[in-house]
């Protein structure tokens, strides 16, 4: 009954809200600021931010914060950048609001943005440096709006949302920062697909696997067990699978390394596997299935050769674990956004995916993913890019900003 209350009063406030003056001063001043908000975008893509290394970016990220006068502006205990817009009710709880600091490319990537046209191409750019950009876009909009919402909004630039990071910074704030009673609701900002709203996080189970035996020289040693041939019976074993189709569940076989010379017979290799799933269920079994695998392709290699010197041995090490679940459709604030992206023109779509909204979904707090921006390609690539075409991205931001507002006057 509450839910459905809050959506009625949404469907009618909207409107309103919508035509205000306030609201009015505020889309003017993200378009007068398309210049400096692309300036930003390119100064922060240009400061590195490998994985466990986003200090760097961290450090401007809160300068800014403090000039744009956020209170308690800070870095956590893991390097989360921290600051709050009050709102008129304090002890309402928070809307969050964040985009993270890292891309998933290494020191020795080198970033330096072109611009070609209408579009600005750098490695994670639109994974996500322009959304860092979107931020700091939405709080002197609502300054210059002079708009003070329901209740205080944090806005959070965060570590370790990718790869390994495993999310590692959302993981610290809902589970050791003292703000993590405070939230309400949550949104995360990745990318510029401003049509997408992510209510379902994709679970995710990763392994590295060190396969190990006694080695020797490939020759002088010929017919000993191997474990490269336990690895690679383990990447058969893994591809016979054939998924569930009731929710979408994939793996992978990603990584290998190992071996000592191409005259030796390997003592240890090294594989990372990665399984996915946004139903829990699924995900389970599938590791299950994996697990034993593994075991099986090991005592298949020691069965098949030579033990003398030793037996091939399987240790398999959890590097990734994404809790999976869903905002449903019908809670206010996937239906706010939806509403809100429509109205815009754009045609919003519910999907699953990997996000830092992963965390508080999985906690019950209701939580989604939106982009922000004109538009972004080819992310983790080389060679990505955001399409920054005046009026798309002017739009894309200001309906991004429109979300923002309005859940931040839902009152939890």
């Amino acid at each position: 009954m509450r839910t459905m209350i809050l959506t009625l009063l949404l469907a009618t406030a909207a409107p309103a809200l919508a035509q205000s003056a306030p609201i009015k001063a505020a889309h003017a001043r993200i378009a007068a600021d398309y210049d400096q908000t692309i300036a930003e975008v390119i100064e922060l893509t240009e400061i590195p931010a490998p994985p466990f290394k986003e200090a760097a970016r961290a450090a401007r990220m809160a300068e800014k914060f403090k000039a744009l006068g956020l209170s308690d502006v800070h870095l956590d205990s893991v390097g989360n950048v921290i600051g709050i817009r009050p709102g008129k009710d304090r002890a309402a709880k928070a809307l969050m609001v964040a985009a993270h600091l890292d891309t998933v490319f290494p020191p020795d990537v080198a970033i330096k943005v072109r611009r070609e046209g209408d579009t600005l191409h750098a490695p994670g750019i639109g994974d996500t440096t322009v959304t860092l950009a979107a931020l700091l876009a939405f709080v002197r909009a609502m300054d210059a709006g002079k708009i003070q919402t329901t209740r205080d909004i944090i806005f959070v630039a965060n570590v370790g949302e990718e790869g390994q990071g495993d999310l590692r910074g959302m993981r610290h704030i809902f589970s050791a920062s003292p703000l993590k009673p405070r939230i309400g609701d949550f949104i995360s900002f990745d990318g510029s697909n401003v049509a997408r709203i992510v209510n379902g996080g994709v679970g995710s189970r990763r392994y590295r696997v060190a396969f190990k035996g006694p080695g020797g020289h490939s020759y002088g040693a010929f017919g000993i067990v191997n474990p490269m041939a336990a690895m690679a019976g383990t990447v058969q074993g893994l591809y016979k699978i054939v998924p569930p189709t009731d929710v979408k569940t994939t793996f992978a076989a990603s990584t290998i390394a190992g071996g000592t010379s191409v005259n030796s017979i390997p003592n240890l290799i090294l594989a990372e596997f990665d399984m996915r799933s946004a139903s829990t269920t699924n995900l389970k079994a599938l590791e299950s299935q994996f697990l034993k695998i593994i075991e099986d392709s090991v005592s298949a290699e020691n069965a098949a050769r030579d033990t003398r010197y030793g037996k091939i041995s399987a240790v398999p090490e959890l590097i990734g674990d994404r809790p999976a679940g869903t905002t449903p459709a019908t809670d206010p604030l996937v239906q706010t956004a939806e509403r809100i992206l429509k109205a815009g023109g754009y045609d919003a779509q519910l999907m699953p995916s990997s996000t830092d909204s992963n965390i508080p979904i999985s906690l019950g707090i209701p939580a989604i993913t939106l982009g922000a921006g004109g538009g972004g390609f080819r992310a983790h690539a080389l060679d990505e890019y955001v399409n920054v075409e005046r009026g798309t991205f002017v739009k894309g931001l200001t309906t991004a900003f429109d979300v923002v507002v309005e859940v931040a006057n839902i009152k939890r």
